[in-house]
């Protein structure tokens, strides 16, 4: 069970004194093996405030692939839903010089990126602890402690971010939200409202959504944001950001793209794109085409740039046994198998493939109409 913080803990953290025992704990291995050793040496450095001193180490440790401030004050189940920086910087950009209410604010990753480009900005939370923590993260952003469902603001943009998580695991349902989704958007009719949702929220029947956008980081989909009427710029909208760049697709892009015979690579759209249902959009981008027209593979004589893309070196009918005799021919040992459109488990078949030899390859197992098809490739990340 994750540490639960008082508001003497948060309190002894912001103090001077609570910095020099984070500083003095700051080096614990805090490893299975050195725990017991950890935890004897933190309360005589430290004395009550140890297990909080403990979990906030483990904690700044565990933001460090997350967030750009590792020196902040989290709970676990904060840390856990907080927006990556980048991702909470590429929303703040879409709201630059507007004012802004983080209604659900928490410990303040999305509000410090908002705070930037805000013209003014607001957070609020419910949790007094929580907001505690983003008085000493945030500290010149103004915070009122309150309840989202009970609006203390006018005017400016209302950005949300429901918790999707309590004792019993994850909620699916967006009225098991907390605040309610459905509760939260009667509380600000007629105000211009931005969502964070989990990206698999099925939002097809939420008519107040005028613009769903799937944000990827890294080549993983980190989450959905609802947009309402007047902050919406498309229906539909994949953004990816990678490696310190940006770029978007909407559905106001043209799709005029169909299905063909294989080119000479494979595109594998990232999620983002594929979940938006932008695959076509994208495609005609980049002059590629389908290779059936239910299935997000991509084909074409050249791939776009900034994607990992697969040459195929042989294709045809897949079966095991002509697979695994490519395999065998080419000396493949190190294989990575891509199934889309097929019930087909990649670590099952790889076992019993049982590739062997010094070379590496990739295989795509899909379907071009009802006819399953194995592409053997080479994987190429393209600059």
């Amino acid at each position: 069970m994750p540490y639960s913080f008082s508001p003497s803990d948060v309190a002894f953290l912001r103090s001077a004194e609570g910095e020099r025992a984070l500083a003095a704990c700051a080096e614990l291995p805090l490893t299975d093996k050195t725990r017991i050793a950890d935890v004897e040496t933190a309360r005589r450095l430290v004395g009550e405030h140890a297990s909080a001193v403990l979990e906030t180490v483990v904690l700044r440790r565990k933001a460090a692939w997350k967030l750009d401030r590792t020196d902040w004050l989290f709970t676990s189940d904060a840390l856990q839903q907080a927006s990556a920086s980048a991702v909470a910087r590429h929303r703040a950009s879409r709201l630059a010089g507007r004012d802004v209410h983080d209604v659900t604010c928490s410990i303040g990753a999305d509000l410090a990126e908002l705070a930037k480009t805000a013209r003014r900005c607001l957070g609020s939370d419910v949790d007094s602890v929580r907001l505690a923590m983003a008085r000493f993260n945030c500290p010149d952003v103004p915070l009122a402690l309150a309840d989202a469902l009970h609006p203390v603001s006018r005017d400016a943009v209302v950005v949300a971010d429901p918790a999707r998580r309590d004792s019993r695991g994850r909620r699916w349902r967006p009225e098991d939200f907390a605040p309610p989704l459905d509760q939260l958007v009667e509380a600000f009719a007629g105000r211009d409202l931005a969502v964070k949702c989990a990206p698999g929220l099925d939002w097809s029947g939420m008519s107040w959504a005028a613009e769903v956008e799937l944000v990827s980081l890294d080549g993983t989909v980190r989450e959905a944001c609802l947009w309402s009427e007047g902050l919406a710029t498309a229906g539909r909208r994949a953004t990816v950001l990678r490696d310190g760049t940006q770029w978007t697709v909407t559905d106001r892009d043209p799709d005029d793209i169909g299905a063909g015979e294989p080119g000479e690579w494979i595109i594998d759209p990232d999620g983002a794109v594929v979940r938006a249902g932008l695959v076509k959009h994208y495609g005609a981008r980049h002059g590629l085409w389908q290779l059936d027209e239910r299935i997000a593979y991509l084909t074409g004589a050249e791939p776009p740039p900034g994607v990992r893309a697969f040459r195929i070196l042989e294709h045809g009918a897949y079966s095991e046994k002509s697979l695994r005799a490519q395999l065998k021919r080419r000396e493949v040992g190190r294989l990575e198998i891509l199934v889309r459109g097929l019930d087909v488990d990649p670590d099952a078949l790889r076992k019993r493939l049982k590739p062997k030899g010094p070379a590496e390859a990739t295989v795509v197992l899909t379907r071009i109409g009802r006819s399953p098809v194995a592409f053997l490739c080479e994987a190429v990340r393209i600059p």
